[in-house]
């Protein structure tokens, strides 16, 4: 009996995949250019838009996390959040499979719905948890916008300093409204695939720029100097690689999602080869200044290609922004009922009143670096590590869920038992030291940027003659 019921839920399996594929093949035929820049549903569409999504302006505080933290607490967080990280992703993924393979059991057509994680939520554990998962994941891709924002400000300021960073931050939020034209995460191909063009090169102009700068006279590397600064790094850092809000997205919008288990970690492994040498380098070339300069491209000289790394990060900033603030499109659409019109001009201008909040937190709090590990701590901890561990631990308690699981836990993690204790492990971990101590120290970091700069400060760590 137990046999002929995963036979039942494998079978479910490859329809869902041979119907995605169909999809896929009739949307291909109408149009060869289309598919090739706007139609993305391919593994590599997904790993390109988890690499590119997961660094971006976060690529220019990390230097500043690892003054905070120092050298080797710096890689070392890195490597460790990049796994649990992953390890986190792969959760996800399995749960929207596990949910997606019982609602087509029942015969529920998701061809013009694109599933969220709230809704994996809700149909696995109830609707207490879709709320939990609602708020947080919203509230999460809420500020990961504003961030985003903040960092379009805080670049084009470097190569253009005739306005304030009040004023770019009023021009952006203009510009990255027009993400709301952007119908899903299918049409991201080809943008995700420079975006990722674009932080590779910014990360190694960081590095070369950096060693060839050399150290400035009287480095100092001081760090980790007392435990807000050592925490608000490391929370930082795992903001850093809580980049998969967006995972349910992405898979929904693959043709053949049950292939995404690993696409999550090859891609964090690409983002470490950008992240540890440029964060390494500009810390070993600029050490305690970094302190006071969450933005690594302050330090360096303006040349040419430092001009050229902004630009593409602002270009690549837009992309993120779009990547954050698709899903709260798709929670309004939803919200106000226009989720499955197929009017593309209705459905972006229904969008718009998601950028208005957006651009007003953005204007209110622009500290760019300690707004990150704010986030991390409150609000990455429990949207991508705390809550999906658990989801998975609950979903999967009884006997007989686990017995039919659509996905079976790795051997090398040894089987369930050894899920269930790295689970544990994630969320003992991420409450006591990334929302505890972290929240503690980034929170104090945070009121500390208030009172120093206050709220709606006009330019954000800008050289005094320019305030």
């Amino acid at each position: 009996m137990a046999s002929e019921k995963v036979e039942t839920v494998v079978a479910n399996y490859v329809e869902m995949e041979r119907e995605e594929e169909g999809d896929s093949k009739s949307s291909s035929a109408k149009s060869k250019l289309s598919k090739l820049f706007w139609h993305g549903g391919s593994v590599y569409d997904a790993w390109f838009s988890c690499a590119s999504n997961q660094v971006a302006q976060v690529l220019l505080t990390l230097p500043y996390s690892f003054s905070q933290l120092g050298m080797l607490s710096g890689i070392l967080f890195q490597l460790f959040y990049g796994l649990m990280g992953s390890w986190t992703a792969y959760l996800i993924s399995v749960l929207y499979v596990e949910y997606r393979t019982r609602k087509e059991r029942e015969k529920v057509d998701f061809r013009n719905h694109v599933i969220q994680w709230f809704e994996v939520l809700d149909g696995l554990l109830g609707k207490h948890w879709r709320n939990i998962g609602l708020f947080f994941n919203c509230t999460f891709l809420l500020f990961g916008s504003v961030i985003q924002l903040i960092a379009c400000a805080s670049n084009i300021y470097y190569i253009n300093d005739n306005l304030d960073k009040r004023t770019w931050t009023y021009i952006f939020g203009a510009c990255c409204a027009t993400t709301v034209f952007i119908p899903s995460f299918h049409n991201y191909r080809i943008w995700s695939f420079l975006g990722l063009i674009m932080t590779t090169y910014t990360a190694w102009y960081l590095t070369i720029a950096s060693l060839l700068h050399g150290q400035v006279e009287g480095v100092k590397h001081s760090g980790p100097a007392t435990m807000v600064l050592y925490f608000t790094g490391a929370t930082n850092i795992l903001y850093t690689f809580g980049g998969h809000a967006v995972t349910v997205e992405i898979m929904h919008a693959m043709w053949k999602p049950q292939k995404f288990k690993l696409i999550y970690l090859m891609a964090t492994i690409y983002v470490l080869t950008l992240t540890l040498p440029s964060a390494s380098a500009v810390y070993w070339a600029f050490g305690d200044m970094l302190l006071n300069r969450s933005n690594a491209l302050a330090l360096l000289p303006r040349t040419g290609f430092r001009d050229a790394a902004v630009i593409l990060m602002l270009i690549h900033q837009f992309i993120t922004f779009g990547f954050a603030c698709t899903p709260l499109y798709f929670v309004w659409e939803k919200f106000i009922g226009v989720h499955k019109t197929k009017s593309l001009l209705k459905r972006a201008l229904t969008r718009l009143p998601v950028v208005i909040p957006i651009w007003f937190l953005a204007i209110i709090f622009p500290f760019f670096g300690p707004i990150n590990s704010t986030v991390g701590s409150l609000l990455v901890s429990f949207t991508v590590y705390i809550i999906p561990a658990l989801a998975h631990m609950i979903t999967f308690a009884s006997a007989s869920s686990r017995e039919n699981a659509v996905e079976r836990p790795p051997k090398f993690v040894g089987g369930w038992a050894g899920l269930y204790s790295m689970n544990i492990f994630v969320v003992a971990w991420v409450f006591i030291v990334g929302f505890g101590f972290g929240g503690w120290a980034s929170m104090v970091n945070f009121v500390h940027q208030i009172n120093t700069f206050g709220i709606f400060t006009k330019c954000y760590q800008c050289p005094k003659h320019k305030v």
